[in-house]
């Protein structure tokens, strides 16, 4: 049973908050395209009432949809936390993450102003995750340590955000972006 049956949901009110989180999903994806609650309704082939009544609305159903694009990313970080190369699983985890944020660039535009927990904690997290492959990193040696962990994860929070907004149709920016980054990290 899922967790909104368990919840008392119906199947329908169920079906109903699956459509309205896919359709909101694949409008943060699209460049240019409105993302209001009638945009979000059009696409899941729901009415705007059904949609805000399925999730209480726009900031609820908007948490959901990106926290479900940012647990994979995050899990994939607590993954590579696991490998023994702490420079291979940094560059393994930047890859990702660039790739992430190349495929959702657009997604803090809809977020202004909205309390987006779920949304919060994991970008917590994954901050945290970037901040311990940099400990790890240089704690080996292979990521200078003259810059403080957190000002080295804030670099490559802005460097995977600058890629993604300056990347769109550019290829292989995010390979060379990635590169001088690792290279400015290395140890004099």
């Amino acid at each position: 049973m899922s967790s909104e049956a368990g919840r008392g949901l119906r199947a329908d009110a169920v079906r109903n908050r699956r459509l309205a989180l896919d359709a909101a999903t694949a409008l943060l994806a699209e460049r240019g395209r409105p993302l209001t609650v009638e945009a979000i309704a059009t696409r899941a082939g729901l009415g705007a009432g059904t949609v805000v009544r399925a999730f209480g609305g726009k900031g609820a159903l908007l948490d959901a949809a990106v926290s479900s694009l940012l647990e994979p990313v995050v899990q994939r970080g607590r993954d590579v936390l696991a490998q023994d190369d702490a420079l291979a699983a940094l560059h393994a985890f930047l890859v990702d993450l660039m790739a992430f944020q190349a495929a959702h660039d657009r997604v803090n535009d809809h977020l202004a102003g909205l309390d987006l927990p779920d949304t919060m904690r994991l970008r917590t997290e994954l901050v945290a995750v970037v901040r311990e492959l940099i400990v790890r990193a240089q704690a080996d040696g292979s990521v200078r340590s003259d810059i403080a962990p957190d000002l080295a994860t804030t670099l490559i929070g802005e460097t995977a955000y600058a890629t993604a907004r300056a990347g769109a149709g550019v290829p292989g920016l995010a390979e060379a972006y990635l590169a001088v980054l690792l290279d400015g990290l290395r140890p004099r």
